[in-house]
């Protein structure tokens, strides 16, 4: 049987975006203890990376890694942004859960 997943993320008026693939950097960053260890892991290129690490500093009032010549961290404010977003991502896909259930018994299996 195909799965139907459901995608989420969220935005601000003047597009910063926050989504599965800013929180899977921003835990790499915390696990690898560096921006560039943390894109090599996700099959990033280094500026893509810093690109979307600055989008997120840049959109929330907090940064959300601190950076040095050791390396880079994970903010208190970052860590609580990852908790938020997987927080979130569970209330939404619970609430819509019994949804995604009929759905998937109407897709075709390929």
């Amino acid at each position: 049987m195909t799965r139907v997943r459901m995608g989420f993320y969220f935005g601000t008026d003047d597009g910063h975006k926050l989504g599965p693939g800013k929180v899977a950097l921003l835990e790499a960053v915390e696990e690898h203890g560096s921006i560039s260890a943390a894109a090599r892991a996700l099959g990033l290129a280094y500026g893509r990376a810093w690109e979307r690490i600055n989008d997120l500093n840049e959109c929330f009032k907090t940064p959300v890694i601190e950076t040095s010549a050791r390396g880079a961290v994970l903010t208190p404010f970052g860590a609580e942004l990852v908790g938020t977003f997987h927080s979130m991502e569970a209330a939404a896909l619970r609430a819509i859960g019994r949804d995604l259930k009929k759905l998937e018994k109407q897709v075709r299996s390929r």
